[in-house]
Parts: C-alpha cells; structure tokens; sequence
C-alpha cells in the first residue's frame, strides 16, 4: 500500500469514475479581506475589488492624520546629518508627498501613489541609498517621535507602528558605516 499524500490546503480529494483519486480545488464562496483582523470576509475572487466601507484610512483620520504624521518625520529628518543628505531634493516637499501619498494607499485611502508613480517598489527605490543599521535606527526614531503627535487609540498606534517598524527592517540593505 503506497502512503495517502497530503492534499494542499484550499484543495479536496475526489475519487472519479475510473476509481483514480485526484484533487482539486475546494469551492470558495468568499476570501478574507487584508487588513481586517475579526476573519471578515469579501467578494469571491472572480468579483472586482471592493473598497471596504471603513478602512484603516479612515479610522485614523483620513489625510489630515497621515500629512500630520509625515510633517513631524520629517521636521525631524531635515536636521539629521545621515537622512538628510539621502533626500535628492534640497526642499523635502516632494519626498513628503511621496510618503503621504504612499501610506495613504496603503493605508485603504486614495490610490494616487500607483496612479502617478506606478508600483512602490519600496526596496528597489530605495537601493541607491546606503540604509544601514544606524540609518534604519535613525529613520525609526524620527517616525516614533512623529507617530506620538498623532494621538491614536493604542490598538490603531500599535497597528501603525508595527508596519512602520517591518518596513524600516525591509530596507535594510548593508551593513557598512
């Protein structure tokens, strides 16, 4: 008798007609939906993507939140030494649109960072520069300072904080001074 091979998850076994016993994929009447932590659910995966009625985004404050948190990082980077000198532009207007357009995104909020800017591709646009364990240091003090002017429910900080924190890690790309 040969050993029963596991079945991947989402797929059945099925005997068919001819006595053979294949797998295939289990009917799925609907996906979770990122970023919600109570198991909600949304449309089948055949359904055009559906904004959720109530995001991240819009818990937090919606645009007001994210320009307030993004004008306090980057008070803070203009006066450091290793970040600053990172930024192409001498005035950082430009790079705080970036970020605030980008976290809005991701965030649930308006799209209009992949709709002017393609893609993020955080790692790759962030590859000319030398981010190292003393920048990433520097990059997360600067956005602590920045996430405790917002003034969040602990559990909306926590959610914050915890992708900022991933994120800085990310783009760790040397360990070089």
């Amino acid at each position: 008798m040969r050993p029963r091979r596991r079945v991947r998850p989402g797929r059945a076994r099925r005997r068919c007609d001819d006595g053979r016993v294949t797998t295939e994929p289990t009917p799925r009447t609907s996906l979770p939906v990122a970023g919600l932590s109570n198991g909600a659910t949304g449309p089948t995966a055949d359904a055009a993507p559906v904004r959720p009625s109530r995001t991240f985004y819009d818990e937090v404050g919606g645009h007001e939140t994210f320009v307030r948190l993004v004008d306090a990082f980057y008070a803070g980077v203009a006066e450091d030494p290793v970040l600053k000198p990172m930024y192409p532009e001498e005035d950082l207007g430009p790079a705080r649109w970036r970020l605030t357009a980008f976290l809005e995104q991701y965030w649930g909020g308006p799209t209009t960072y992949s709709e002017q800017r393609g893609h993020p591709r955080l790692r790759m646009r962030h590859a000319p520069y030398k981010v190292n364990p003393d920048a990433r240091d520097r990059w997360l003090t600067h956005m602590r300072a920045a996430v405790d002017t917002l003034g969040l429910a602990p559990i909306q900080e926590a959610t914050l904080w915890d992708y900022l924190e991933r994120a800085a890690h990310s783009l760790l790309n040397t360990f070089e001074d």
